[in-house]
């Protein structure tokens, strides 16, 4: 019988995967709760390398971590600039399209 793997180190290897991190960050979206989108944000980024994320985002590694701590706050700024070091962009879309 395999053994089992603990969901969080599932989650993180599973976040290294481009498509996967998306389609997550697009579901914390979906939820009324910013904080569930920053705690997606977190675990995507955790994935990825917190050092390496912080160089290719141009942010302060530990202003990295406090943004994206239970009580993180990012501006809109440090967000656009962690998603273009992740990969990603913030877009806008009618709901009708969705």
């Amino acid at each position: 019988m395999p053994r089992s793997v603990p969901y969080d180190d599932y989650l993180i290897e599973s976040l290294k995967d481009h498509r996967l991190a998306e389609a997550y960050l697009n579901a914390a979206l979906e939820e009324d709760d910013p904080c569930v989108f920053l705690l997606a944000l977190r675990d995507v980024a955790q994935a990825r390398g917190m050092s390496k994320l912080a160089a290719r985002s141009n942010l302060n590694r530990e202003s990295l971590y406090k943004m994206l701590s239970k009580r993180g706050n990012p501006s809109l700024q440090s967000l656009g600039a962690l998603l273009n070091g992740l990969g990603f962009r913030l877009a806008v879309e009618s709901k009708d399209a969705a």
